[in-house]
């Protein structure tokens, strides 16, 4: 990128041109690189203001650049010189721990539940911070994202290049993401593909909230039954063909099966059931990732579900079905 500056002694509007190396690039992304210091929220807020402009319009955070484009980037105030915060070192050992394969082009992390992948909505640092602490010479972004609360295959590209590739094969569908989830109820659907719009602009008191609604963005979702749990519970196997904000648990729910522990979209009285039976969080894993690069050379990667939903699945599985939990199975033998 190449820069021409505006604005007398004060640093103010920067016009920073587009080089090869960042075509394809989505905008948010080039602006939290030339915007290092500045909160991905405040980030989000100057697009959405129309401060920051692409050959002179408006323009939204997922736009592509191409090479060549103008970005109008606004004067922007930095934290006083106290110094950057620091990336805890507990969180960057666990991220280190949580590496399961790379290569030149790659980095698959096992991402733990519980940790956000970039920092944001009140949280300072994620994985990518993380690793970005840890590799300070290298240049990291992600591929694509996970709610804080799933677990599982999470890529980082370390070439630019690598990034816009895997980008055009996400647009095209030519990128495969499974999902393990446990949902509510038995699941009599057999596979079935979700093909629902969602709408993921809606905010209620502030915080996002996704909605099935013909006005949304195209949003496809398969599942496929795995394993029953009587007419408790079902797990089940997503393959997402869009990757909409929550679209799995809006598509569950969608289908009359919210996944576990899902206090967002789920079912109240489910979750109570499912904490009984260990479940502390959600029930939704990424256990898989696979592509083939353009050269043809096929790549997967998969991660086990983590031990804390295994166990969960184990006590399902044990001698007390279709009660009322461990809690249940006490109450009757005390009558």
């Amino acid at each position: 990128m190449s820069e021409q500056r505006s604005g007398g002694l004060r640093e103010a509007v920067r016009h920073v041109q587009v080089t090869e190396e960042y075509a394809g690039q989505r905008l948010d992304n080039f602006l939290k690189r030339l915007l290092n210091e500045v909160p991905r929220s405040h980030v989000y807020r100057l697009v959405r203001r129309g401060e920051v402009r692409v050959n002179g319009r408006r323009a939204s955070p997922d736009q592509r650049l191409q090479a060549h484009d103008t970005v109008r980037v606004p004067p922007v105030r930095t934290a006083p010189a106290a110094g950057p915060a620091r990336v805890p070192p507990q969180l960057i050992e666990t991220v280190r721990k949580a590496i399961v394969m790379e290569d030149e082009r790659l980095i698959v992390i096992d991402k733990p539940a519980g940790i956000a992948v970039h920092g944001g909505s009140g949280l300072s640092f994620g994985v990518i911070e993380a690793l970005r602490a840890m590799r300070p010479h290298e240049t990291l972004e992600l591929v694509h994202r996970l709610d804080r609360d799933t677990s599982g295959c999470l890529l980082v590209a370390r070439k630019p290049g690598a990034l816009r590739t895997l980008h055009a094969l996400l647009r095209e569908g030519r990128f495969e993401k499974r999902y393990l989830v446990l949902v509510r109820g038995k699941w009599e659907l057999g596979r079935k593909r979700i093909d629902v719009p969602l709408r993921t602009d809606i905010r209620v008191g502030g915080e996002r909230t996704v909605k099935a609604h013909p006005s949304g963005k195209p949003a496809v979702t398969e599942f496929r039954p795995v394993q029953f749990f009587g007419r408790r519970a079902t797990l089940l196997e997503a393959d997402i063909h869009t990757g909409r904000t929550h679209q799995i648990r809006v598509h569950a729910a969608h289908a009359g099966h919210p996944v576990a522990g899902d206090e967002k979209y789920g079912d109240d009285e489910f979750n109570a059931s499912m904490r009984e039976f260990g479940l502390t969080r959600m029930f939704l894993h990424a256990h898989s990732v696979s592509f083939e690069w353009p050269q043809g050379e096929p790549f997967s990667v998969n991660t086990p579900l983590p031990a804390d939903l295994s166990a969960v699945l184990d006590r399902l599985s044990g001698p007390v079905r279709g009660g009322e939990g461990r809690r249940g199975a006490r109450r009757r033998r005390a009558r």
